[in-house]
């Protein structure tokens, strides 16, 4: 079996977008890649990200929310920041991978009544699947 592309998912607090990225890279793009998330301020994985996640069969709760120094030296085909806020306040991973920048809102920041934020968690984990659906090919030696 080839091995899988190493992909690096980047956000600041690890909660919510690229945990979300990393179940669906998972689930849905496990057989091509291994994926891996971390911010550059971990906190926990969003309890809103689990049940966005869960409402579409994909267990998230497992993960955790981790530094980019806690992944140790790997080499990542892939490393994508998935912040929202200005590139320069995203976290940097060393490393020598295809970068990309793709921003996505933090759901974690929405406001407005309980059912106004969870649909911002499902709209946002809706985006970053279609990203995790469209993300390039690995090409087949």
């Amino acid at each position: 079996m080839p091995n899988k592309t190493k992909v690096l998912l980047l956000c600041i607090h690890n909660s919510c977008r690229s945990q979300m990225a990393e179940g669906f890279m998972r689930s849905l793009r496990g057989d091509e890649f291994e994926p891996y998330s971390a911010g550059s301020e971990p906190t926990i994985v969003h309890p809103l990200a689990v049940t966005v996640m869960g409402e579409v069969g994909i267990e998230i709760s497992n993960q955790r929310s981790k530094r980019v120094e806690d992944l140790g030296q790997s080499d990542f085909g892939y490393i994508v920041t998935l912040c929202g806020e200005e590139e320069g306040t995203c976290p940097f991973a060393p490393g020598s991978g295809e970068r990309m920048y793709v921003p996505f809102p933090d759901p974690a920041a929405a406001s407005g009544s309980p059912e106004e934020v969870l649909n911002e968690f499902r709209r946002v984990r809706d985006m970053i699947k279609e990203f995790v659906l469209s993300f390039p090919q690995v090409p087949h030696s």
